[in-house]
């Protein structure tokens, strides 16, 4: 499908288009629309891919998808939704929603103890079209509820009043088309050697190279549902691997990070002989099955028949091995005969690569043998349902190749094997895969947070949560069999619902194994151990307990912290504790990905050290929708985020907060205003006593939203303590004289400088990285201020390198105020 429907909203008696469009071979010309799961009747639809709606009803409201068939199958779209006004009925109202943020520490509580403000936002939602909009079957874009105006508001805090910008009125405006961007690395999965200079495909187009370390970026075309990359080794000592790489359709980047599998060492063979390869690689255990080429089976791409040796590469991906899920390609999915992307289980997939002895010309085979031993199989009902598929490198789904059927009975009576066989002729470079379509499945709700209070307004988007179904060896919940399939989903707003496996009658038949990444980064799960605690875990008892939730260091407190396993027990319809969450059946989709925040559901949270940000113009960095443009703007355009960062030394007994005060500092509108507040904790250096280092952020200079004059933030680093500036970076001082005004710096305890236009790097102590992700840029900086230089990455503080400034701090005499105490209650004197 390479044309999906589109949200649309319409006020009633409007009319409505919805278009559709797939590709195959031979060309679909058979469409048909739904409505609500129900098939429209014919004279309701246009010929071709259109759906056009004449005098909107407030029942057509409602779920669109459109199917594509032709003699080779069928495909379904995503479903879009048409909202139906009444008149007079606004699709975006003028009041904002709520949207809470955190004030710093020196501002007074609310009547509630906290120091949450509610700033206000406009959700991101479609307006109404009117009668003159094109048809939604373009590149258009669309209205959007956003903001209509800001008011600014003052909060008297501890010395100072701190000024914040509130939505004031929202209203209707073109939708922000944020880039839509896929980043990440591409490795060896046993060794971790880059793929250098590897090529990329989208679809059957070579769009680039991965990098020197294996690093890529893929911008996600407009419309895609589902993005299916291709990467190849030009050396071709791994296995080509087709990954479907989730992405966010609301904006920025996602991280991820990429496995391939070396290819098998090559054997020789006699092609004029009959020739048989097992398939398995779990070390101590029979092989899954094996490949059988009979005598003359090999052939050249112009069908003669190659006798001579041939050099035989058989590489197996074995599910019994943990390892390898990782490395494994696609996401285990096919088209049924409806058109519908369902789900697979796979008991292993291999990739073949056969070469002329002497040449090294690539050679095809005729009809062979695939052979799998039925003792491999450990349910029942999977015998009778296996078949073997090949995946499609263009779509990333795995399409069908011939049945599995037991053996004739050419068996003797000494062995004890059986087996199921069945035939494939290698045509084309294809991974094959012994595969049972599963229909019992389920979805599993998983969160993840900012911190360790799970506050419902503090949760993370972006974040990608990865599910790995495992099957369990019986009575050993701890101890998988095997894996049998793996997603990936990005949160939103709400979290995200993983697909996985799972069972009615046996609560442990299926588990998952969940992790999450952002940007690179593990999210911790919550604690299992010494005891369960299911306020903190998110699911209530007794359904707890049937899930069998175990964090990854249930047993061995030395291993990480950041995976957590459940039983995938599937919940009863008539048990009302298992209604509420977080196993949703398969048709409960909407009921998962709409439910409230006090639902069940599983949690992942952020560790990170000590820090704090404040923007004046409130700004989620996970949903780049909720930008405003203004002069006070931390980041200045939505398309491109640069994120800085400033290294700091401290010499003292302990870790101190820095502080970063960002003002105007050149730019008429904006010199002397605030544009935000950073605080970041200063980390131990484990190898220099009484040493400690700071990354903090500070608003880079440069063009400011209108892109017409650059402003040169004035940057104060203030440490929280009894310190004084001992050193500063002699590049970096050099720089800023030669780079006028110079910044005062007549106060010892801090540090002030008009900030830098140029993107300096850690000879300077400054770290500047630009992305499409503001969190993925942050964090690509601190890695490289961790680590002091410009292009490696670190989470150990390595505090004497990249250093722009250095502080001596001191345990100060009791009842003397430090330098930022002093900043906050009589700022004109300090």
């Amino acid at each position: 499908m390479v044309l999906h429907p589109k949200a649309q909203v319409r006020v009633a008696g409007q009319d409505v288009t919805f278009c559709c469009k797939a590709s195959g071979i031979p060309v679909p010309k058979k469409y048909y629309w739904y409505h609500n799961g129900t098939l429209l009747e014919r004279k309701a639809q246009q010929p071709g891919s259109r759906l056009a709606l004449r005098g909107l009803a407030p029942e057509q409201a409602g779920t669109y998808h459109c199917k594509a068939s032709s003699e080779a199958g069928a495909i379904r779209s995503a479903p879009a939704q048409l909202t139906v006004l009444a008149q007079g009925q606004q699709s975006c109202r003028s009041e904002p929603e709520p949207s809470l943020v955190e004030l710093p520490s020196e501002c007074p509580q609310d009547a509630t103890g906290t120091r949450y403000y509610n700033v206000g936002r406009c959700p991101p939602s479609p307006c109404a079209g009117g009668p003159g909009d094109p048809s939604g079957c373009g590149e258009d874009t669309g209205h959007c509820c956003g903001v209509r105006r800001m008011e600014l508001r003052e909060i008297p805090c501890a010395g100072f009043l701190l000024p914040i910008k509130v939505v004031a009125e929202c209203g209707c405006g073109p939708c922000a088309q944020p880039r839509v961007m896929v980043q990440g690395r591409v490795t060896a999965a046993d060794t971790g050697e880059p793929l250098r200079f590897g090529h990329i495909f989208l679809g059957g187009k070579k769009v680039g190279f991965t990098g020197y370390k294996g690093s890529f970026t893929i911008e996600v075309p407009s419309g895609t549902q589902r993005l299916v990359a291709r990467f190849v080794d030009r050396q071709q000592r791994f296995v080509d691997t087709i990954k479907v790489l989730p992405f966010d359709r609301r904006g920025g980047s996602v991280y991820q990070e990429v496995k391939m599998l070396r290819k098998k060492e090559p054997v020789d063979l006699d092609g004029s002989r009959s020739n048989s390869i097992p398939l398995g690689e779990a070390s101590g255990q029979e092989p899954v099955g094996e490949l059988v080429l009979p005598a003359g089976a090999f052939l050249r791409p112009s069908g003669e028949v190659f006798n001579g040796t041939v050099r035989a590469s058989v590489t197996f991906v074995d599910p019994r091995d943990m390892r390898t899920a990782s490395a494994a390609s696609s996401d285990l999915s096919f088209t049924n005969a409806e058109g519908e992307i369902v789900p697979l289980r796979t008991y292993g997939m291999f990739s073949v690569d056969f070469r002329e002895g002497e040449s090294g010309a690539a050679l095809q085979t005729g009809p062979v043998q695939v052979r799998m031993d039925t003792r491999q199989v450990w349910m029942p009902e999977h015998l009778e349902k296996m078949k073997l598929w090949s995946l499609n490198p263009e779509t990333g789904l795995w399409e069908e190749e011939g049945v599995l059927r037991p053996a004739g009975g050419n068996r003797r009576k000494r062995e004890e094997r059986t087996f199921l066989v069945g035939n494939l002729e290698i045509r084309e470079r294809r991974l094959f895969n012994l595969d049972v379509p599963e229909d019992r499945r389920c979805f599993v709700k998983v969160r993840a947070y900012s911190n360790e209070k799970f506050n419902p307004y503090e949760q993370l988007e972006g974040v990608v949560i990865s599910l790995i179904n495992l099957e369990p060896q019986p009575g050993y919940p701890t101890n998988p069999r095997a894996w049998g399939r793996f997603d990936s989903v990005v949160t939103g707003p709400n979290g995200a619902c993983l697909p996985a496996f799972c069972d009615s009658q046996r609560p442990d038949a299926y588990s998952a194994y969940v992790t999450a990444t952002l940007g690179g980064e593990e999210l911790e799960a919550v604690a299992s151990s010494p005891k369960l605690n299911p306020n903190a875990i998110g699911v209530s008892q007794p359904y707890l307990g049937k899930l069998g939730y175990r964090r990854s260091d249930h047993d061995d407190p030395d291993l990480k912290k950041t995976a957590f396993q459940i039983n995938v027990a599937k919940p009863d319809p008539n048990n009302v504790d298992e209604t509420n969450g977080p196993i949703y059946s398969y048709r409960s989709l909407e009921e998962c990905e709409e439910a409230p925040v006090s639902a069940n559901h599983l949690r992942f949270y952020r560790v990170e050290v000590d820090k704090y940000e404040y923007n004046v113009v409130p700004f989620k960095e996970s949903d780049l929708t909720s930008w405003t443009g203004d002069y006070l703007s931390w980041w200045p355009n939505p398309q491109e985020f640069r994120a800085c960062f400033i290294k700091v030394q401290i010499e003292g007994p302990q870790e101190y907060m820095v502080r970063s005060r960002n003002v105007g500092g050149s730019h008429p509108r904006t010199r002397g205003q605030l544009y935000g507040l950073r605080d970041a904790r200063s980390v131990r250096d484990m190898q220099l006593e009484s040493t400690s280092g700071a990354c903090v952020e500070f608003k880079c200079s440069g063009m400011l939203f209108d892109q017409s004059l650059v402003d040169r933030t004035l940057v104060s680093i203030v440490p929280q303590g009894s310190c004084r500036r001992t050193a500063v970076n002699d590049l970096l001082r050099e720089y800023l004289s030669r780079h006028p005004p110079l910044a005062d710096n007549n106060h010892t305890g801090a540090f002030t400088m008009l900030a830098p236009a140029d993107p300096l790097g850690h000879n300077y102590g400054i770290y500047t990285v630009t992305d499409q992700n503001p969190r993925l840029a942050k964090e690509i900086a601190i890695g490289r201020c961790f680590d002091g230089t410009s292009d490696g990455f670190s989470r150990e503080m390595r505090a004497n390198a990249g250093t722009a400034v250095t502080f001596t701090c001191q345990e100060r005499p009791p009842g003397r105020e430090s330098f930022f105490q002093r900043l906050l209650t009589a700022p004109a004197e300090a």
